[in-house]
C-alpha cells in the first residue's frame, strides 16, 4: 500500500459520488452504526478505483473532498498530501475485486451483529420484512483478527462469496449495495434485523421467518429502487433538518437514485 502517487481531489465526474459518501457516513454515524470507527468505500464508474475515507477522518463531519482514490490494490492516487486509507482498506478492495455486481461496501462494528459471532447454537435470524434481501444466508468469516492484508481481504470476499452481507467473529460485519443510497437502506435494515433478533429473544423463543415467507415477502417488495428512494429522502431529509448535512449537497445527493422518483 503506497502514497507516493497521491495528488489533489480534481476530478469533478465523481462530485456526486463524493457528496453521497459523505453524507452516508455522516448518516450513519448520528444512527450509531458507524462510530469512531468503521468506513464505506464507492466503486468509482470506468475505473478499477474506489473512494474512501482516510484513517483519522471523522465519521461525524467527513466532507466530500476529504476522500481518497485508491485502486484494487490500494495505492493512494488521489487524496490530501500525506493521508492514508483504514487499516482494513483490504475489505473494500477485495470484496469490489471479488463482487464486480456490488458498487458500494460498509464495515461496521456493530455490536449486535458481532454479538450473533458468538452465541454458541444461535444464529443471526432473518426477522423483518425487509430482511429478504439476505434470505441466501448471511455467513461468519471465521478470522476475528483486523483485515490488515490482501490475504486476509480476499479470504473475507471468499466467506461473503454471491451474499450481500457477512458477519465477521467478533468484529462486527460488512454489506455490499449497487449504489450508496441502496448501502444506506441495507445498513439500517440490517441492525433493525438484529434488534428485532435480540429483543424477541428476551421475551420467549423466537419465530423467525420461513423460507416461503421470505420469498413471498421479495415478491411484495420487489420494487427495490422506489424503496431505497423513500428511505434516502427521509434519512437525508432528517439530516438536513438535524443540521448534520449541508443544504448545498441536496442536488448531488439524487445522483443515481430513480430519476423517476425525484423531487
Amino acid at each position: 500500500m503506497s502514497t507516493a502517487s497521491a495528488g489533489s481531489n480534481v476530478d469533478a465526474s465523481i462530485t456526486g459520488l463524493r457528496v453521497q459518501l459523505a453524507a452516508l457516513t455522516r448518516l450513519l454515524h448520528k444512527e450509531g452504526i458507524l462510530t469512531y470507527s468503521g468506513h464505506a468505500s464507492v466503486r468509482i464508474p470506468g475505473r478499477d478505483a474506489f473512494l474512501i475515507q482516510s484513517i483519522n477522518d471523522s465519521r461525524a463531519g467527513i466532507e466530500p473532498d476529504n476522500f481518497l482514490v485508491c485502486d484494487l490494490d490500494c495505492n493512494v492516487l488521489e487524496g490530501p498530501a500525506g493521508d492514508r486509507p483504514p487499516l482494513e482498506v483490504f475489505i473494500h478492495s477485495e470484496i469490489l475485486r471479488a463482487r464486480p455486481d456490488s458498487q458500494a461496501v460498509v464495515h461496521t462494528h456493530s455490536e449486535l451483529a458481532a454479538m450473533f459471532t458468538m452465541l454458541e447454537g444461535i444464529e443471526l435470524a432473518l426477522m423483518k420484512s425487509h430482511a429478504h434481501r439476505w434470505a441466501s444466508g448471511v455467513p461468519t468469516h471465521p478470522d476475528p483478527s483486523h483485515i490488515k492484508s490482501s490475504k486476509q481481504g480476499k479470504e473475507l470476499a471468499d466467506s461473503l462469496g454471491d451474499h450481500f452481507g457477512a458477519l465477521m467473529r467478533a468484529h462486527g460485519g460488512v454489506l455490499v449495495a449497487e449504489t450508496l443510497p441502496a448501502l444506506l437502506v441495507d445498513a439500517v435494515h440490517f441492525e433493525e434485523n438484529a434488534k428485532a433478533h435480540y429483543q424477541a429473544a428476551t421475551v420467549g423463543k423466537i419465530n423467525p421467518l420461513s423460507r416461503e415467507e421470505l420469498e413471498m415477502l421479495a415478491i411484495e417488495n420487489n420494487n427495490r429502487e422506489q424503496h431505497c428512494f423513500k428511505l434516502w429522502s427521509h434519512y437525508v431529509g432528517m439530516g438536513f433538518e438535524d443540521g448534520i448535512l449541508p443544504r448545498d449537497w441536496n442536488e448531488k445527493l439524487w445522483d443515481s437514485v430513480d430519476p423517476n422518483a425525484q423531487p
